[in-house]
């Protein structure tokens, strides 16, 4: 089979109707468009946010409000119950370590908070802990170690 063999399915495809060829041609006189009105003229153009002159919805709604910080800062969240599940004691985690592992995305800054409980010693390293994590840390004998970038 080459290229030039190729055709559409039998029936998939259909002639273009021909509107406004006359009367034998079954669509002639008005084309399909009914009598009168705006949408039987050639050339209209009723956008779509246009409702007849009422005042349309997007301007009955209230602005939006309040604006978006462009200094807010994005973290990736680890909490200490997945550190338990996914670590042996004794290891140090670090955000590469995650990224490895597949528990942070590639956004980069880490942030470990306090969710679940921590049995085991470990040492993590991440950009910010929650206060709750910092105790949850320091109580199973491991170490909470900011780091900055």
């Amino acid at each position: 089979m080459k290229l030039h063999d190729l055709k559409p399915a039998e029936g998939s495809t259909h002639r273009r109707r021909r509107v406004g060829r006359g009367i034998a041609a079954g669509q002639g006189k008005t084309a399909g468009r009914g009598t009168k009105g705006q949408r039987s003229r050639t050339g209209r153009g009723i956008k779509p946010y246009f409702e007849g002159g009422q005042l349309p919805l997007v301007r009955r709604l209230p602005h939006t409000r309040g604006f978006t910080n462009i200094h807010r800062e994005e973290f990736e969240i680890v909490n200490v119950e997945t550190l338990e599940a996914r670590f042996d004691a004794g290891v140090e985690i670090t955000p590469g370590l995650l990224l490895e592992r597949g528990l942070v995305g590639k956004r980069g800054r880490v942030k470990i908070l306090g969710d679940g409980r921590l049995s085991k010693a470990l040492t993590v390293k991440a950009h910010a802990f929650s206060a709750s994590a910092k105790e949850k840390i320091a109580a199973a004998g491991g170490k909470a170690e900011e780091i900055n970038g």
